[in-house]
């Protein structure tokens, strides 16, 4: 049956609990045995992430009535050795609905009526959406200087939209606060890893679609809620037998903004500065400690992008028929960056995570 436990102190907690982290202060990890990962347990009559429900923590039919359709997005061989991934085709148009689906499946198997959460933008109109899909009443706190265009879209949803006068670490505290101080359910896509379990479908239908795993994937690091759920995946298929070698993943932080990058266990003390790439520009991940100590068994190595070639790379993915934000453009630009320094073998896999119509700077 699955459970939480603290990731420090390893106290357990059932699915239902109100607490977003260890009274030790300690960030939950979900204690679950994942069934051998098969094709033949995916239900391919189902064309959202819940196909894969079989390597999910919960047992019911709930989800059925949480499904927006996401998941299943395009993989275009874009040139020569890349691949792109096309997760803002998805119902609030970014890649974090894999984990809001599967978020609030949770909340409305245990009965929650309200949440709070905090976010840059996408996971805030995320959890909004499917909020308003169960019947959950939501409030979402974003910083100063998040993108108009991202408030309405979570207005739209019904929530309400706090916007704080901070940085985005300062608009966590805020959020966490007011979760704790009138115990309402802190919905936040970095604490509670059953996210993780949503946006681990990534690797799932990267595998169905190709049939293997690029040898090389660029994933953009802020809290790095996609990372998680891709290591949790990959080390499925790798001892299910179903890749004989796992790839070499490269993290890709702002160079505005970049705590993990030369650290070695313990994310570094950073001023963040303003960046294009709003959506990875956390200064203080809460995870960062979890993301530099994995047990991930393959090659990591944690990478940059130049400010400067954001605008660029966004202009040219555009000339190519892809119209992202600037984090998703901050991706492709590291990418380029590194191959124009050095030699990489094999095909390499990068996520298209918002769609352009998000952000406007």
């Amino acid at each position: 049956m699955a459970q939480f436990k603290c990731s420090s102190c390893k106290t357990t907690a059932p699915l239902s609990t109100l607490s977003f982290k260890c009274s030790c202060g300690g960030l939950y990890e979900l204690d679950f045995s994942t069934p051998k990962f098969s094709m033949n347990l995916i239900d391919t009559k189902e064309f959202n992430i819940f196909r894969y429900r079989a390597f999910m923590p919960l047992d019911n039919d709930l989800w059925k009535q949480i499904t927006l359709g996401e998941g299943l997005t395009s993989i275009i061989h874009y040139s020569e050795n890349l691949y792109v991934k096309l997760d803002y085709a998805m119902p609030t148009l970014s890649f974090k609905d894999r984990g809001a689906a599967v978020l609030v499946w949770l909340l409305k198997t245990i009965g929650v009526k309200k949440v709070v959460q905090d976010s840059s933008g996408n996971a805030g109109n995320s959890v909004a959406a499917y909020c308003a899909r169960a019947g959950i009443e939501c409030e979402i706190f974003v910083p100063k200087g998040t993108s108009p265009k991202k408030i309405k879209m979570i207005e739209s949803h019904g929530a309400t939209v706090t916007v704080f006068d901070g940085t985005r670490d300062e608009t966590a505290d805020a959020c966490r606060k007011k979760a704790a101080e009138e115990n309402i359910y802190y919905a936040n896509h970095v604490y509670n890893p059953m996210f993780y379990q949503g946006t681990k479908t990534y690797i799932y239908e990267v595998y169905e679609q190709l049939g293997k795993i690029p040898d090389n994937l660029f994933i953009p690091v802020g809290n790095g809620t996609l990372l998680i759920g891709c290591r949790l995946a990959l080390m499925e298929l790798y001892e299910a037998g179903l890749i004989k070698k796992l790839p070499k993943i490269f993290i890709v932080q702002s160079e505005k903004c970049a705590p993990l990058f030369n650290a070695t266990d313990t994310p570094l003390e950073i001023v963040p500065h303003n960046t294009y790439a709003e959506g990875i520009a956390v200064g203080k991940p809460m995870r960062g400690k979890e993301i530099l100590n994995s047990t991930y068994a393959g090659v990591q190595e944690i990478i940059l992008a130049p400010e400067e070639k954001i605008l660029p790379a966004r202009s040219e993915l555009a000339l190519g028929g892809f119209f992202v934000e600037h984090t998703t453009a901050a991706t492709y630009a590291a990418y380029t960056d590194y191959i124009s320094k050095h030699r990489l073998e094999g095909n390499s896999l990068i996520p298209l995570c918002g769609a352009g119509l998000k952000s406007e700077k």
